[in-house]
C-alpha cells in the first residue's frame, strides 16, 4: 500500500512539514534527530533545514527514495533507514529529539515503539508527536480507519510513562491541510516533551 501511494508524482502529504513540527520547533538548531515512520520525508526535510542531523526511518523503500529526492531539491542532507519499527531497537540516548507525526501502528507495534522514547534520548532531549485520536473516526479527514490504529490521550500518556517534562499534551481539534490524505477538521492529540 504504501509504496503504491509514495509512487504517485505528487507528494502524498505534501512537501512542508507538519504545522504542529513547525510551531515548537521554527529556530536553527544542531543536534540528532530520528523520524519514526516518516513517509516522504517532508518534516525530516525541515528539520535538517534549520541545521538538525536527521535520519528518517520508514518501512517504504519508494518513501525513503522520495526523501532523498526532496532532500536534493531542498539542498540538505538526510539520512535514510527502511526499518520495521516492530522489530527496530533505538539505541540508547542516541538522539537529541525524537519526531513522530502521524505514525500510527498495530497495538503491539505501538507499545514497542513507544516504549523505547525516553531510553532513546539523550537527558534534556525532546519528544514530539501528532497523532490522530479515536475521535478522528468520525472526521472522516485522514488516518486509519481501524480504530485500534488510533491513540486516546490517557494510553498515550500512560505509555509514555512518568519521565518527561511536558510542555504540550493534550487532544484537540483542528485544520490539517497535507497533500491528498490529510484534509480538513480533525481530531489530534499534540505531544511536546522533554526527557527529565
Amino acid at each position: 500500500m504504501w509504496n503504491e501511494r509514495y509512487s504517485k508524482t505528487a507528494f502524498a502529504y505534501g512537501k512542508e512539514p507538519n504545522d504542529f513540527l513547525k510551531q515548537q520547533i521554527a529556530e536553527k538548531a544542531s543536534g540528532k534527530v530520528l523520524c519514526l515512520a516518516e513517509g516522504q520525508g517532508r518534516n525530516a526535510v525541515y528539520l535538517a533545514s534549520l541545521g538538525y542531523e536527521v535520519t528518517a526511518t520508514d518501512l517504504s523503500s519508494v518513501g525513503l527514495e522520495r526523501t532523498k529526492e526532496l532532500a536534493k531539491e531542498k539542498g540538505v542532507a538526510v539520512t535514510t533507514l527502511q526499518v520495521d519499527l516492530g522489530e527496530y531497537q533505538i539505541a540508547s540516548e542516541a538522539w537529541d529529539g525524537i519526531v513522530c507525526v502521524f505514525g500510527h501502528f498495530p497495538p503491539s507495534v505501538r507499545t514497542h515503539v513507544l516504549s523505547q522514547l525516553n531510553s532513546g534520548l539523550k537527558p534534556g532531549g525532546f519528544l514530539l508527536m501528532e497523532v490522530y485520536s479515536t475521535d478522528q473516526l468520525g472526521y472522516g479527514t485522514g488516518g486509519p480507519k481501524e480504530l485500534s490504529m488510533l491513540y486516546t490521550l490517557t494510553e498515550l500518556k500512560t505509555m509514555l510513562g512518568p519521565s518527561w517534562d511536558f510542555k504540550v499534551l493534550h487532544q484537540t481539534e483542528r485544520e490539517v491541510n497535507e497533500g491528498e490524505y490529510h484534509n480538513g477538521k480533525s481530531s489530534v492529540i499534540q505531544v511536546y516533551a522533554r526527557k527529565k
